[in-house]
This record gives C-alpha cells, structure tokens and sequence, in this order.
C-alpha cells in the first residue's frame, strides 16, 4: 500500500514538473515567435497529456495501473491545474475543467495499464 502511494505521489510530482517545464519552454517560443493567443490552450493541453504519460511510464509500476493511473492523472491535472491559476491569478471552474480531468483520468489511467505492463516484460 505504502508502495502504491510512493509511486501515485511522484508520478505526480513528475508530471507536475514536466508539465511546468513544457509550458515555460511554450512561454519562450510565443514571445519569441509571437504566436497567436488561440494556440495556446491547445497546446498546454498537450502538455498536460505528455507530461502525464511521462510520469506514469517512469514512477507506475506492479499492480493495479489502471487505478494508479486514473489517481495520479486526476491529481496532476488539479495541482497543474492550482498552480497555473495561481501564477496566472484566475481560477475558473467551467465544464471545460471537468473534461480536462476527465482527459487527465483517461491519459493516467490508459498510462498506468501499459507501465505496468513494460515494466513485468522488462
């Protein structure tokens, strides 16, 4: 059990980093290239979803991917979620929130399926 958490909490903890990484390189690339506010948002979108098969490959491992992965998908789309409405200071809860965590349980949960199983192959 203790395991299980240990793994959920850095899956996150890594998503959340790659995802803050990812959106700063963005960051750079819009001022530099002046690209248009309407990519954005899809965009991060993407970060998200890349960031959290990336935790889930590295830290998801054993038994039970499927529910690890639907536990840390959900987290780190609230905590990305927190900290880009705090650094951005604008927290709004609409129906496109309740599918990006929907998006975030899906992209975990499939992530945390194929980690365990790369991880017994391996």
């Amino acid at each position: 059990m203790r395991t299980n958490i240990f793994q959920v909490l850095k899956a996150v903890l890594a998503s959340v980093l790659i995802s803050l990484a990812f959106v700063l390189v963005f960051t750079l690339i819009i001022q530099l290239f002046s690209l248009p506010m309407n990519v954005v948002k899809p965009v991060n979108q993407v970060f998200k979803i890349l960031s959290i098969i990336a935790g889930g490959l590295i830290f998801i491992r054993g038994e039970k991917g499927l529910v690890k992965g639907l536990i840390y998908g959900v987290i780190a789309v609230l905590l990305t979620y927190l900290l880009f409405g705090l650094i951005s200071l604008s927290l709004t809860i609409s129906w496109k929130f309740i599918i990006e965590v929907l998006l975030g349980a899906v992209a975990g949960g499939v992530t945390g399926i194929i980690a365990v199983n790369i991880k017994k192959n391996a």
